[in-house]
């Protein structure tokens, strides 16, 4: 029997993994249905252009495939006989970093998605920049994925 509280550890660690996976599937879903209104809206107007403007929705849907990743190896590295409450830890703040920047990232392409494929739309020369801004905020994300993966790899 496990003891000094590591009984409780497997909790931590399998919070750690849905936190990852569903606060990122939250920023993906948000991100993916703000810039779809955005690429619809202007796919009214202007159709030929829906192809080239839903870079966007796909960006956001990365999102909680990264989610997904931190979600699989936190759960897989759970042993409920050898698991000790430092990794339970580490593998919570393994998946809120990864779950929460994911989160934001996903709000952050979801609002740039929606306003810039209808300012692209109008205006051809804001496709370039748009793509830039997106692609900054999908690093977000992407921060969140690396440093989780160091901090889960801290609770052998």
């Amino acid at each position: 029997m496990l003891d000094d509280g590591d009984q409780y550890a497997p909790f931590f660690g399998f919070i750690g993994a849905a936190a990852a996976l569903s606060f990122a599937c939250l920023g993906a879903a948000y991100g993916t249905a703000k810039a779809g209104v955005g690429v619809s809206a202007m796919g009214v107007q202007h159709p030929g252009l829906v192809m080239k403007s839903i870079i966007p929705v796909v960006m956001a849907g990365v999102l909680g495939i990264y989610g997904l990743i931190v979600a699989v190896v936190i759960s897989s590295a759970i042993d409920v006989n050898t698991y000790k409450l430092f990794g339970g830890y580490a593998h919570l703040s393994a998946g809120l970093a990864c779950g929460l920047s994911n989160l934001a990232a996903g709000f952050a392409i979801g609002i740039v998605g929606d306003a810039g494929v209808r300012a692209a739309a109008q205006q051809p020369k804001l496709y370039v920049g748009m793509v830039l801004i997106l692609i900054f905020a999908e690093a977000l994300g992407l921060y969140g994925l690396i440093v989780a993966i160091i901090v889960q790899a801290k609770a052998k």
